[in-house]
């Protein structure tokens, strides 16, 4: 861990007010905005942080960091409070060794968190596991919308038991190690005294119940291995890396205990025609000198089948000709539009007679 004084550059005598000092010559120095280190200035504030309040210094002063209070979910949190680190801190301070205690053979961590908190350990969850997948689909699919197929393999409901986890002709019984309670206790001896540790039961896991028998195929637990086919219906307008949840098609629970989910996440290919705009697609409109000069219609390949573009005359290349609801499905029976670029078409090769055409078309002045 850094020392926070060195950090400073003042001693650990230092006043409050040449700490203060000391943080503002350097955080002027390395601030980014001046073109300083930044990973430096983040060093410089962390320590000021500490060591410019009283009460963090006192603490760091005593226990070579700082605890800070309990975050969202009680203790523990990666900012939180832990006792392993108290415990350590403390020892590394000397803890009770001038007492004559030998810790060697203590967990004082653990001793410290059954006297606060009156036990430790939960049951294991047993709700099944969200299973997440992916799939690659293309544009036009997506446009349309697709069912697909999929193989898992992955924890389902035991066929043998129905998921109780029980043999046939038997039943679920109080758990005889803990009497129902879900959590057993053990005394156990320290130099702060005698303590009862409260543990959940190995024998139910918690639940206060087990099997009166196990069922033999799934060995009690109500699910087991195996190949599950899916089938996903994708829907019509889904946009590339978008996930599709599948309520309880997860992992079954054990012992009934509820499936998780299914997530499959979508990845729409790119396509040679088309581009993807939001809800809107983006596409080409080859057209002719001609037609582009005149005006009149142009035969255009959609996703639904050709349709018929009005082409107005005096169209320039890169003009953009509107198809409306031609786009991607956004819901509700309403879709985006198409938009037609339109690049103007120059032959690379002329005959005899289209010469003599465009001939007379520039002694015209066109």
């Amino acid at each position: 861990m850094e020392d926070y004084y060195k950090i400073l550059g003042v001693d650990s005598s230092a006043t409050q007010e040449e700490i203060k000092k000391a943080y503002y010559k350097l955080a002027h120095k390395y601030h980014p905005d001046k073109g300083g280190d930044e990973q430096k200035f983040k060093e410089i504030n962390e320590a000021y942080q500490v060591l410019g309040n009283k009460e963090k210094r006192a603490q760091y002063d005593r226990f070579g960091r700082v605890f800070e209070g309990a975050q969202a979910g009680g203790f523990g949190g990666e900012q939180g409070f832990s006792w392993q680190d108290f415990a350590q801190n403390f020892q590394n301070q000397g803890g009770f060794g001038n007492f004559g205690f030998d810790f060697s053979n203590f967990d004082l961590g653990d001793i410290l968190e059954d006297f606060f908190w009156g036990f430790t350990g939960v049951g294991k969850k047993k709700q099944g596991r969200d299973v997440y997948i992916d799939t690659e689909i293309s544009l036009k699919e997506a446009y349309f919308g697709i069912k697909k197929d999929f193989k898992l393999h992955l924890y389902v409901k035991c066929d043998e038991c129905g998921g109780r986890g029980v043999a046939k002709g038997s039943r679920i019984i109080t758990c005889p190690n803990c009497n129902g309670r879900g959590r057993v206790q053990q005394v156990q001896n320290t130099f702060l005294g005698s303590f009862i540790r409260r543990t959940t039961c190995p024998e139910c896991e918690g639940e206060g119940t087990i099997p009166q028998n196990k069922c033999s195929r799934c060995g009690g637990r109500g699910r087991i291995k195996k190949v599950k086919e899916v089938n996903i219906d994708i829907p019509a307008g889904i946009d590339n890396n978008e996930l599709i949840k599948v309520r309880g098609e997860g992992e079954a629970g054990e012992r009934g205990y509820s499936a998780g989910d299914l997530y499959l996440k979508v990845h729409v290919k790119g396509d040679p025609n088309f581009k993807r705009k939001g809800d809107d697609l983006v596409s080409i409109l080859r057209v002719p000198y001609s037609l582009a000069t005149l005006g009149g219609e142009k035969e255009f390949e959609t996703f639904e089948g050709i349709v018929k573009v009005k082409v107005p005359a005096g169209i320039k290349s890169d003009d953009l000709i509107k198809l409306e609801e031609k786009g991607m499905p956004k819901g509700r029976g309403r879709r985006g539009d198409l938009y037609l670029s339109v690049k103007i078409e120059t032959p690379d090769k002329l005959t005899k007679k289209q010469k003599e055409l465009i001939q007379k078309l520039k002694e015209e002045g066109l």
